[in-house]
């Protein structure tokens, strides 16, 4: 009778707790309101750009093959000294107005020097290389991928998106502006790296180049975030701008064993020690965690969620691994929340019927910035105790850099900038790809990444694929933000 007794006020009890705890959690949901990341913001006034001309331009600057291929030897750098010139020729007015330098071969540095040497200057960025075709997806395209044809309002071709729109945009918005005898305040430094797709070697140099004169700009811009013209939770348009970006590392691993004919194969060779190493690497994932930037962007979309998606998310300390098993049911919405492990070349034997003394992977990690290239390392080694390789960083590997901050009036004006062109609002997000603005982080903390340009999810999809391209809307939409941008912050 008496272990009845307490039976039943033990489940009392924990009757009252299930309700308490339900209770928090519908409170929560109910009163959860998202982050605020815009403030009201007084702009410049806009500078209007002939989009059609501009996009005249973008598809002559796709002409130029400015392909950077995993081996230097093969570029055509006489094409990036094309492009340079023709930069030159048609944008007198933006070539008047700054200094121009060339660092590490083909990297271009601007200055555009401002009337208040006391203001820190501001920092923008996009490159001129682009990445090859694939020679068995050629005959997909639509239009030649060289050709630059604007057909129907769209400008086709390699780079249109990733990133010569955005090279041609940033050049219409400060010709427009210099045309008219603007004249900045702050200066401001426009840096073109020249192998953004292989390493950014160039933007590197750019940035050592600044550090030694002393340069502390109070922000960066470079690609890397877009607006979307439906976002994944509520289907409405918006602006991520991407506050960090995924650290690019790849391990190299190696294996070893005696050599010889393969008529006579030991019972282990180097490939069946490397095929072990990668499979228990791979199959060893990082934890899917909901904090960082990724989860900034899904807590910044709540606002719009259904009641039982805020709840969720305004209780995100009881339900922060279901978010984040729901993110992670696509491969893009995963890589938001951990480092990920792609194993991409593998080279062994140089013939088919001899075994190899070495056999070595390449396995490119994309570090979350909670993660570092020692952890990363103290995982890949535990993985594959035991086993006879050797484990080493290739010398591109880098480390993450902390988000760029949320809560300061460049980030504002960011944000209201990019609500202004792209009438979508404006949240932080975290880049998976590397980009040239990773540099810039030895001069300053504020290193943003956005493209100015309203997307289709299919039109993303073709950024270093087959069908690459950009509205005519897109790219005036594009050099009027780069104009209303100097304008506002520099202005």
């Amino acid at each position: 009778m008496l272990i009845l007794k307490v039976a039943k006020r033990g489940l009392a009890a924990l009757g009252f707790l299930v309700l308490g705890l339900l209770a928090v959690v519908v409170a929560r949901g109910l009163t959860w309101k998202a982050p605020a990341y815009e403030r009201p913001t007084q702009l410049a006034a806009p500078t209007p750009v002939d989009g059609e001309r501009a996009a005249q331009r973008l598809a002559r600057a796709i002409g130029f093959q400015t392909v950077s291929n995993q081996d230097e030897r093969l570029n055509r750098w006489d094409q990036w000294d094309a492009l340079q010139s023709w930069l030159q020729t048609t944008y007198p007015a933006a070539h008047a107005a700054m200094g121009r330098e060339i660092v590490a071969g083909h990297t271009l540095v601007y200055t555009w020097t401002g009337s208040d040497a006391g203001m820190p200057p501001i920092v923008l960025m996009a490159h001129q290389d682009v990445v090859p075709i694939v020679p068995e997806t050629a005959g997909d395209w639509t239009h030649p991928p060289f050709e630059g044809r604007i057909v129907d309002g769209v400008v086709w071709g390699r780079g249109a998106l990733d990133d010569k729109g955005s090279l041609v945009s940033l050049f219409e918005g400060v010709e427009a502006l210099a045309a008219k005898g603007f004249r900045p305040r702050r200066t401001v430094y426009i840096v073109c790296g020249h192998d953004e797709e292989a390493g950014g070697r160039g933007a590197a140099a750019a940035a050592a180049l600044l550090k030694s004169r002393g340069v502390r700009p109070a922000f960066v811009l470079d690609e890397g975030g877009l607006a979307l013209t439906e976002d994944p939770i509520t289907g409405q348009p918006i602006a991520f701008i991407a506050t960090a970006e995924k650290a690019y590392a790849t391990l190299k691993v190696e294996a070893r064993a005696p050599g010889g004919h393969s008529s006579a194969p030991p019972g282990e060779t180097a490939v069946h020690i490397l095929a072990r190493a990668i499979d228990r690497i791979a199959s060893d994932p990082f934890p899917l965690l909901f904090d960082g930037p990724g989860a900034e962007t899904i807590r910044a979309l709540s606002g719009k969620a259904s009641l039982l998606q805020r709840m969720v998310i305004g209780n995100d300390w009881l339900f922060g691994p279901l978010i984040a098993s729901q993110a992670a049911s696509t491969p893009t919405g995963a890589a938001l929340l951990h480092t990920t492990i792609a194993p991409t070349m593998l080279e062994g034997s140089p013939k088919e019927n001899v075994l190899p003394e070495r056999a070595t992977a390449l396995i490119n990690y994309r570090i979350h910035p909670r993660d570092s290239r020692a952890s990363v390392m103290e995982r890949a080694r535990r993985d594959v105790k035991g086993l006879n390789v050797t484990l080493t960083w290739l010398p591109t590997a880098s480390d993450p850099h902390p988000p760029a901050p949320t809560d300061t009036p460049q980030w504002f004006q960011l944000a209201a900038l990019a609500r202004s062109a792209t009438n979508a609002p404006a949240v932080p997000g975290l880049t998976s790809g590397a980009t040239d603005g990773r540099s810039m982080t030895i001069l300053t903390d504020s290193v943003y990444r956005f493209l100015p340009f309203l997307i289709t999810p299919s039109e993303l999809e073709t950024i270093h694929g087959v069908n690459e391209r950009i509205s005519v809307a897109n790219v005036k939409r594009g050099s009027e933000f780069y104009a209303r941008l100097i304008a506002t912050m520099a202005g």
